[in-house]
């Protein structure tokens, strides 16, 4: 379990970026869904999109990927 604030999240939580987040480099970080690996002492977090794919980002600009609902066809 990961607190950073206002929102707990948990380690291999699937999780989104706000729109403009950069990474440590400070380039931009595509908007998709990654996987939080953890937040290291340095106060950066570590998410992965794939195996090979992964940035260090302020955990502020983390947020919680809407899940879908589904609708039902019986009206």
């Amino acid at each position: 379990m990961i607190n950073t604030g206002n929102t707990v999240f948990y380690n291999g939580y699937n999780l989104k970026v706000h729109p403009g987040t950069r990474n440590h480099r400070g380039f931009f970080v595509r908007n998709t869904t990654y996987k939080l690996i953890e937040i290291e002492q340095s106060g950066w977090a570590l998410i992965c999109e794939d195996n090979a794919t992964c940035h260090y980002v302020d955990p502020d600009c983390l947020m919680e990927k809407k899940r879908r609902q589904k609708r039902s066809l019986i009206a």
